[in-house]
């Protein structure tokens, strides 16, 4: 396939880690898959899954970006149907251990990143993502984000859509400005929003 502009989105499992550690491998092994396939079902935009990457899921979109208000509402759907899952989780498994508490643990980050030239390669089922673009969308994973719970936004991405779109969409939370050095590929400037807002957490 040639290269093509396309969206990249990665809802990301935040606490991942010292959940796996803090947790019986029993339990682990049934919350973390159900957490991602909820993910997956919640997708109302048609993203299509790129591939899952033990705590995250990587979804692209090529062609024509959504409505800006429908991506976020994208992001929020993401967020609060992960919660809702996470509570009926937990209070399944606190029946059988009253010191699970996996919600204190858990959380849920979501990057969004555009892309003018991603490359896309034909794997079994699946269609893998090559090029810069993809690398800097994993590389926001990895910043300087001073909360646990957010939607970041690449310049790129906010770069198409038009500056009333995204303050409309943004009114629930303050949204930050900040950037990223990453080697190779120069300063990524992107902007980012509290999602805790949106349920209480």
């Amino acid at each position: 396939m040639k290269p093509s502009p396309a969206l990249i989105c990665i809802p990301d499992i935040s606490g991942f880690t010292e959940f796996m550690r803090s947790v019986d491998i029993d339990v682990s092994s049934q919350v973390i898959p159900a957490l991602l396939n909820e993910i997956i079902y919640s997708n109302e935009i048609d993203l299509k899954v790129s591939e899952i990457e033990g705590d995250a899921v990587l979804f692209f979109k090529k062609g024509e970006l959504p409505p800006f208000q429908d991506l976020v509402d994208q992001c929020k759907l993401f967020y609060t149907q992960f919660y809702e899952k996470m509570e009926g989780l937990l209070k399944k498994f606190k029946d059988k251990n009253k010191d699970i508490d996996f919600p204190e643990i858990l959380g849920l980050k979501i990057i969004l990143h555009y892309g003018a030239e991603i490359g896309m390669v034909q794997i079994g089922n699946h269609i893998k993502l090559m090029g810069e673009d993809v690398i800097t969308a994993h590389r926001l994973l990895k910043n300087n984000v001073p909360i646990d719970e957010y939607l970041l936004v690449s310049d790129s991405l906010l770069n198409q859509y038009k500056e009333k779109a995204v303050e409309q969409n943004f009114d629930w939370a303050k949204l930050n400005s900040k950037e990223l050095e990453i080697e190779h590929l120069g300063t990524i400037k992107y902007h980012y929003i509290n999602l805790k807002p949106l349920n209480g957490h």
